[in-house]
């Protein structure tokens, strides 16, 4: 009988036991999802996710309106095809709109530095991706301010508010942007930003290149596509 249980005992640990190296196997998955990827980079898609419908309202907004200008106080004589030249200053819009854009290249030079470990640079472009887009936001400022000046402001009719509430929304965003450059600046300059942490910044450069490609597609409706 104790010879019974001398073999029986060894083969005990591995049956029942087996669990626990494959829980210590995965251990370090904890934060990740099943789609391969961490829980705040997939918060982050899905936050993305439900913005582009946000915006698309938006801009279909924009354009079903943008279609009844005609009936609107003060534009009685203007074509729809006489829009951009009679309103928008294009020129200097493209000008703010490749500001932005580049702040996009900006950014992954920011991601690229960080993870060669390069911090000095990595804190030099966020900063620069982060001036690019309060350059941007001064532009939009600007010209809000001159069409309040020449008599469009956010209540003149149904499409200066579709209006200034697409381009402003999209403002409101390029501005949530900076403050968590700034940050992640703040954050590199205390020492709080290594190599494996690298993924927030990415998190943050995922949010500004969205960002970017919705001025685009906003820039193409509102200003160029008559």
């Amino acid at each position: 009988m104790a010879e019974t249980v001398a073999v029986e005992a060894p083969t005990a640990p591995p049956e029942h036991g087996g669990g626990a190296p494959e829980h210590a196997e995965h251990g370090h998955d904890a934060h990740t999802t099943t789609t391969g990827i961490s829980n705040e980079k997939l918060g982050m898609w899905v936050f993305l996710a439900s913005d582009c419908l946000l915006f698309g309202g938006l801009i279909a907004t924009f354009l079903l309106y943008k279609q009844r200008l005609s009936e609107f106080a003060g534009f009685e004589g203007v074509e729809i095809n006489d829009l951009g030249a009679d309103i928008f200053d294009i020129p200097f819009t493209s000008v703010s709109s490749f500001v932005l854009l580049m702040s996009s290249l900006t950014m992954v030079l920011a991601l690229s530095a960080l993870h060669r470990g390069d911090h000095r640079r990595t804190r030099i472009w966020l900063l620069t991706t982060a001036s690019l887009g309060a350059l941007f936001i001064s532009g939009q400022v600007y010209e809000f301010t001159a069409f309040y000046r020449e008599g469009l402001g956010y209540t003149t009719n149904i499409f200066s508010s579709a209006f200034f509430t697409l381009t402003g929304f999209h403002g409101v965003h390029v501005t949530i942007g900076i403050i968590m450059l700034m940050s992640l600046f703040v954050l590199s300059l205390r020492g709080r930003l290594p190599e494996r942490n690298a993924e927030r910044v990415e998190i943050v450069g995922l949010y500004w290149h969205f960002v970017d490609i919705v001025w685009v597609v906003i820039f193409a409706v509102v200003y160029l596509i008559p």
